[in-house]
Parts: C-alpha cells; structure tokens; sequence
C-alpha cells in the first residue's frame, strides 16, 4: 500500500465518520433525544437543535 491508498483510505474513513455523525444527529432530532458528547474534557448533554 503507497502513500496515495492510504490518503484515499482515511479520506473514506473520514467521509464514513461524518455522515456517521450526521445520521446521528438527525435520528436524535426524529425520536426528541439527547445527544452526549465531551467537549473540553466534560461529558456534556445536548439537544441536537443545540449543535
């Protein structure tokens, strides 16, 4: 694997992580949950709208 498949490969993952997130978000807005995330090293509780 050269330089160029691994660059193609974590463009992939990174795109896969993205629209992993974005589902995310939309599900929480379609069932009214809560989202947790950290943010600064706290575990913090969002509403989706809140992003």
């Amino acid at each position: 694997m050269n330089d160029k498949d691994i660059q193609i490969m974590q463009q992939r993952i990174d795109q896969g992580i993205a629209l992993a997130q974005q589902r995310l978000v939309e599900r929480s807005k379609l069932f009214h949950s809560t989202l947790v995330i950290s943010r600064n090293g706290n575990v913090v509780e969002l509403f989706p709208e809140d992003l």
